[in-house]
């Protein structure tokens, strides 16, 4: 690996400031080797490059949905999602009421065999839906879990219309009782 050289590939999504990111792979006789996270490259890109937890979420079942999940000012976080075992289809929506992408949504299927992650910015929704058993999702995390501060909204809301690929069979009692998305929810 040269100094200088970029590790990480960033494909800008439709959504304003959410990426696809790709991480470059240096092979040899042992396989290969590649790197996850940079702070430089992302602060590089005008994104947050502060990771302050690191998190994974394991999915026995095939069909588990975990989200839409969010954390309100000041404790807004960017992740950046990479599924490491299985297959999942990653959800991201823009609860940002002064972008251009405000309220719409996106969506990508993130799996082991690739491993690219979807770096999600702070203000955003974020869920998914394991599309195998025994998923493992890691999560880096530029803020703690702020409990008072956390929030989520309805995985089939019908104003936001996700076209999951699949019905889920697993979901949180929390999960469930979500309400619809509300702006005003944004402040509170």
């Amino acid at each position: 690996m040269s100094a200088g050289t970029n590790e990480l590939v960033f494909e800008p999504l439709p959504l304003a400031g959410a990426y696809l990111v790709v991480s470059t792979r240096h092979r040899d006789e042992r396989g290969w080797f590649a790197r996850s996270w940079d702070a430089a490259e992302l602060a590089a890109k005008g994104l947050t490059g502060v990771m302050d937890q690191s998190s994974f979420s394991f999915n026995a079942k095939l069909g588990t949905l975990r989200g839409l999940h969010y954390q309100i000012a000041p404790h807004q976080e960017a992740k950046l999602v990479t599924c490491v075992r299985g297959t999942i289809w990653d959800v991201i929506v823009d609860l940002r009421p002064d972008s251009p992408t405000f309220r719409r949504w996106h969506g990508e299927e993130l799996d082991s065999r690739d491993l690219r992650a979807m770096y999600v910015p702070e203000g955003f929704a974020h869920g998914f839906l394991t599309l195998s058993d025994e998923s493992l999702i890691l999560y880096q995390i530029s803020v703690g879990y702020a409990e008072a501060h956390g929030r989520g909204i309805r995985w089939d809301d019908p104003a936001l219309s996700i076209k999951w690929p699949a019905s889920p069979s697993v979901i949180e009692a929390r999960d469930l009782g979500y309400p619809d998305f509300d702006p005003a929810d944004l402040g509170r």
